[in-house]
């Protein structure tokens, strides 16, 4: 029986790159069942106590967390905004960690990032290496690809020999995870 891979770039811009990317490493897996949602699908009002009082958890919530559980392996890369996650992303952890715990139900995750700069997104996914372990997520592999648009093309996938060989590397690691 196939694997179930949930995985989607952790921004909600249309032309995501993250998205792009996190699309990309997923293909690379074998024999795998992929669930690539788009963040879009799944924006909420932004968390409070207080809302959550009033409206209870959004059913979208509830979704996103499915996914979570319906999964065997979650890769997600990780877009910056100002050193840390986008607010999209964030308010999807917040709403999610309301629900039963832990957030990642114990799933192997690949982590990646990438960005157009020379530090690819490595703060946001330097936080999520960090935290991601307290909230459920399990064997975690990482890959920081920098200055997207030179190093990646949609047809040849990464381009540098030694950051594919980095990436191979990690993507062996999390499929063995499986």
């Amino acid at each position: 029986m196939n694997k179930k891979i949930l995985a989607f770039g952790a921004s909600n811009s249309k032309n995501s790159i993250n998205r792009q990317f996190a699309h990309f490493a997923a293909h690379q897996l074998k024999e795998v069942e992929l669930n690539l949602p788009d963040l879009n699908d799944f924006e909420m009002p932004i968390y409070s106590i207080d809302r959550e009082k009033d409206s209870g958890i959004p059913e979208l919530a509830h979704a996103f967390k499915n996914m979570v559980k319906e999964a065997d392996g979650i890769i997600i890369s990780l877009a910056e905004h100002n050193g840390a996650y986008t607010v999209a992303f964030k308010n999807i952890m917040d709403w999610i960690s309301r629900l039963e715990k832990p957030i990642w139900e114990n799933k192997p995750m690949f982590l990646l990032a990438t960005s157009p700069g020379g530090r690819g997104g490595r703060s946001s996914l330097d936080l999520a290496i960090k935290t991601f372990p307290y909230f459920g997520g399990k064997s975690i592999h990482s890959f920081c690809l920098p200055k997207f648009w030179q190093n990646f093309s949609p047809t040849k996938g990464i381009m540098v020999e030694e950051l594919a060989a980095e990436f191979q590397e990690q993507l062996g690691f999390f499929q063995q995870e499986l």
